[in-house]
């Protein structure tokens, strides 16, 4: 049998379930579609399509030493995925095709018209789960749905993991290969100009880098995670999340690092890798989430009745939030960094997220699209998970009054300013106290801009917008 493995964010060859179905199946080719207009509809970063290609260019190197060839097939968009599938598997007497499920709607839909389409010319096609620890749909709570909480939610997964552990995947060995060569991979995607080369080092690709950063996590920096991992400052994190969206490390390879870390405990143990352990459950709730709830990918609110808060128009206000000149410190040292690095901290995310949608009272879905267009972890499942939870329009078991304090999460989580004199340097001579909300006088000497609003009065004002809701 000749099989297709369709590649999609699952670029790597070890704890891949489709590629190893296809290898046991037959003589493998490997294909990714390019398409540069879907991702243009999606709002992918220059810098998250970059890591892509460059991966896709480590991958390539792999797979031909197993004797897989990387196809590319280029479609302007989803819509053109089926005829183009169909026929690539003629031409090339494909008699099955393998995938990893996807679970965005607009990928859904794409996976059944290519299923539609493959079947009615006789060629098998099977869909894999290698994007979860556990198959979005399979952790249901007593009424048979998804659940809505985190709570209650991680307890099911874990006992789920404590008693039927996960099995890594092997790469497949090497093959006889298929009569046709991989195709030449290009120095750019179209429409996707490169980052520099300063990002680009931050974010080493390949399965090399991504397992080595995660076995330098799990041997140290883990144990100090939950002590130190709201710290913007400190090395704390994994910076793994590129990685993870973009498939080139499993989250079974993550959980399992975790666990070898935590002396096979899925809970309890230490408290760094259990802690840990509860930031991947979080990414697989909302992969869950967006598999129960479609509406989640057409930028519909978890809740419906927040559809109904009276969110500002206020470009200029958004520009400044964007361009990191709110005049709160630490709200525009966080966006300098987004747009530097093309990632933020995690607390930093909650903090700007909040001061979006509550302090300035812009609707979350604007936010969660700048920061989808500078990620280069930008993962829908993620992103809307996390917007959500901080505009409290998803599924979170606190109401809408948590609002966070921009300057007590700075004092608190970088107490001596070291974060912010990094991406504020008009601000670097201030002390410590200083820095955090400089005077006015502090800040017309610095060219720094007043605050474009009060926290107190605005945190009023969302309270009022949120409160004034019928079922809130």
């Amino acid at each position: 049998m000749n099989t297709l493995l369709w590649l999609r964010t699952d670029l790597r060859t070890h704890d891949n379930p489709a590629l190893a179905a296809a290898a046991s199946g037959g003589t493998v080719t490997a294909l990714f579609l390019v398409a540069p207009g879907q991702w243009r509809q999606h709002g992918d970063a220059p810098a998250k399509v970059d890591f892509w290609l460059r991966n896709l260019r480590e991958l390539s190197h792999e797979l031909g030493r197993l004797g897989i060839p990387l196809r590319l097939l280029t479609v302007p968009d989803w819509s053109q995925a089926p005829q183009a599938l169909a026929s690539f598997c003629r031409a090339h007497a494909i008699d099955h095709v393998h995938a990893n499920a996807e679970w965005a709607v607009n990928e859904r839909r794409r996976d059944e018209a290519v299923a539609g389409s493959l079947q009615a010319m006789g060629v098998d096609w099977t869909l894999h789960h290698g994007a979860s620890l556990l198959r979005p749909g399979s952790v249901l709570n007593g009424k048979g749905e998804c659940y809505r909480v985190y709570t209650p939610y991680a307890r099911a997964c874990r006992e789920r993991l404590r008693t039927a552990p996960l099995r890594a995947v092997p790469a497949p060995r090497a093959q006889t290969p298929p009569p046709w060569p991989a195709d030449p991979l290009p120095d750019a995607f179209e429409g996707y100009a490169a980052p520099s080369d300063a990002v680009r080092a931050l974010w080493p690709a390949g399965e090399d880098a991504a397992s080595e950063r995660l076995e330098a996590f799990a041997d140290g920096v883990i144990d100090a995670y939950q002590q130190q991992r709201d710290f913007p400052s400190l090395p704390a994190t994994s910076c793994l999340s590129p990685y993870l969206a973009a498939g080139v490390l499993s989250p079974g390879q993550a959980l399992r690092a975790a666990l070898a870390a935590n002396q096979g405990e899925v809970d309890g143990g230490k408290a760094g890798a259990s802690t840990w352990i509860n930031e991947l459950l979080w990414r697989e709730f909302y992969q869950h989430l967006l598999a129960a709830h479609p509406a989640l990918s057409m930028h519909q609110p978890m809740k419906p009745e927040t559809a109904a808060v009276p969110w500002r128009d206020a470009p200029e206000d958004l520009r400044a939030w964007q361009q990191g000149r709110t005049g709160i410190p630490i709200v525009d040292a966080a966006m300098r960094q987004l747009l530097a690095l093309g990632w933020m901290h995690n607390r930093l995310r909650m903090v700007t997220a909040m001061f979006l949608s509550k302090n300035l009272l812009i609707d979350w879905r604007l936010g969660e699209a700048w920061f989808m267009a500078q990620l280069v972890d930008g993962d829908l499942a993620a992103n809307n998970g996390g917007w959500q939870w901080s505009a409290s329009t998803g599924a979170d078991a606190v109401p809408y009054f948590r609002i966070f304090n921009p300057l007590s999460q700075s004092r608190k989580f970088d107490p001596d300013g070291v974060f912010l004199r990094e991406w504020l340097p008009e601000l670097a001579h201030l002390d410590d106290r200083a820095i955090h909300d400089p005077s006015p006088m502090e800040r017309a000497a610095a060219g720094y801009p007043p605050a474009m609003v009060d926290l107190a009065q605005s945190r009023l004002r969302a309270l009022e917008a949120f409160g004034g809701l019928p079922s809130a």
